[in-house]
């Protein structure tokens, strides 16, 4: 049981003298969740000075971190977890959390004109796309949404109780009950690991619509809302029991959804707020022209290692980031995938002191981050982590062994039964790791790693090896 007293608005400004009435609800959150905390959340905190940003944040596949959250107001600790100690600060900017799958909740909240920013950390599977970025109808749930909002959106009502079951589905609604109450202009900012996860978002919604039958959501999406491109930043494992008793310890306060998290962060965003935002380049955030070099670096090196780690890792007995970046064969395989990653990236990115930044990051043993979570949705993930570096070390020439070694991992451990959970695909990834799957899954990834039948005989090689040892 949590000892300490509960955390509540009403108690934090006895205690603190900050503002006990909550900031007005302007920015709807999808995918209530650790990371969200620490990064969106963290971010509208610390630049909101003037308590006018309030965050409504849903949650998606389960209620139970809104569960957790709304006896808190919505306030929740964060511990900034260092080799040097812990640094905690209560943050204030959810000022609501809910079940995403209440009837017309995020429907209701998208549609007020009070809300000018919709803000996304649903996963990268969570985006229910297919390989070029269109609405995955092969997938229930989406063409479950299909024939839900085509009802929807030819009746001149729409039915209060009707709860859409993927994330764009729910936004979608939204901004079709936004539209028919002329609400205004509207951005969305997905914060998930996509290279364009704007114009991403955009086209799936685009092509959501059009499924749908509704040309007139169509024409309002390319006049009305605008969609706002990042990349984001910040490693935050899953909170643990010890993490919640040692806040109680430290900080006297009962709080049942802490969320611990490295000091480093980072947001670069690109893109139009037609209705206003917060001024979130006050805690650090960066508005850029282009944001693609951005994105390929921190996709490539950071994530890019990271499913590195999270295949190659258990295969030598590794179960965290830690663990696995010290073992020097992995630490070398790292490095040797950075080589390769780091020719394809344009100058003026500082790629040397990145790396070095990332090695420090890894090393931090004080941050839980389990492989067993990096790893899920792992086919999703490799296909815009990996398999573009493979790509164009092949095309310059050179045997993108680093690359190689990656997808070989990711096999192996599929043809031993370990890999964690992936909603993508999961039929599609069971694997005896003969030549044959090797071929059916890298097509899978990326139709064109296929193409190349030297780098399939490679990576069955890769695999073989792995399995012998």
């Amino acid at each position: 049981m949590t000892t300490g007293t509960p955390l509540t608005r009403a108690n934090l400004a006895a205690r603190t003298g900050r503002p006990a009435d909550p900031a007005p609800v302007r920015i709807a959150h999808l995918g209530l969740g650790a990371f969200h905390r620490a990064h969106q959340a963290w971010y509208t905190d610390v630049s909101d000075a003037e308590n006018a940003w309030g965050i409504r944040s849903f949650t998606g596949r389960s209620a139970t971190a809104a569960d957790e959250l709304a006896p808190q107001d919505g306030l929740f600790t964060l511990i900034e977890r260092s080799a040097d100690g812990d640094r905690s600060q209560v943050i204030d900017s959810i000022v609501d959390a809910v079940d995403g799958a209440r009837p017309g909740a995020i429907a209701d909240t998208v549609a007020s004109a009070d809300v000018s920013v919709v803000t996304l950390t649903i996963t990268e599977a969570g985006y229910a796309v297919d390989g070029d970025g269109r609405p995955d109808v092969t997938q229930d749930v989406v063409a479950s949404d299909v024939s839900l909002l085509t009802t929807q959106f030819a009746s001149a009502r729409i039915d209060a109780e009707a709860v859409p079951r993927t994330a764009l589905g729910r936004l979608l609604l939204g901004i079709e009950q936004r539209r028919r109450a002329d609400a205004g202009a509207l951005a969305i900012v997905p914060c998930d690991n996509l290279p364009g996860n704007g114009e991403l978002t955009r086209d799936a919604l685009y092509g959501l619509a059009a499924l749908a039958g509704s040309a007139a959501l169509e024409a309002h999406l390319r006049e009305s809302v605008s969609f706002v491109t990042t990349s984001i930043d910040r490693i935050t494992p899953k909170t643990t029991a010890e993490d919640i008793a040692e806040v109680a310890a430290s900080t006297g306060w009962a709080d049942h959804a802490p969320v611990v998290t490295e000091p480093f962060r980072d947001w670069v965003l690109s893109g139009d707020f037609a209705a206003g935002r917060p001024e979130w380049e006050r805690a650090g955030a960066r508005f850029v022209d282009d944001i693609d070099p951005f994105e390929r670096r921190k996709l490539w090196l950071l994530n890019g290692a990271h499913s590195l780690l999270a295949y190659a890792g258990p295969l030598r007995g590794h179960a965290t980031v830690a663990d696995a970046i010290a073992d020097p064969v992995l630490r070398d395989q790292v490095q040797e995938f950075w080589n390769e990653a780091s020719a394809h990236l344009p100058e003026g990115l500082d790629v040397p002191a990145y790396r070095e930044a990332l090695l420090e990051r890894f090393d931090n043993g004080r941050i839980q981050h389990h492989l067993a979570q990096i790893g899920q949705d792992g086919s999703t993930k490799l296909r815009v982590r990996i398999a573009p570096v493979l790509l164009a070390e092949r095309a310059a020439g050179r045997e993108a062994e680093a690359a190689v070694r990656t997808l070989a991992a990711w096999i192996a451990m599929g043809a031993a039964g370990r890999l964690p959970a992936d909603r993508s695909a999961p039929a599609e990834l069971a694997s005896t790791g003969s030549e044959g799957d090797v071929v059916r899954l890298l097509a899978h990834i990326d139709p064109r790693l296929i193409e190349d039948p030297a780098l399939v005989t490679s990576v069955a090689g890769a695999v073989a090896d792995l399995r012998t040892r």
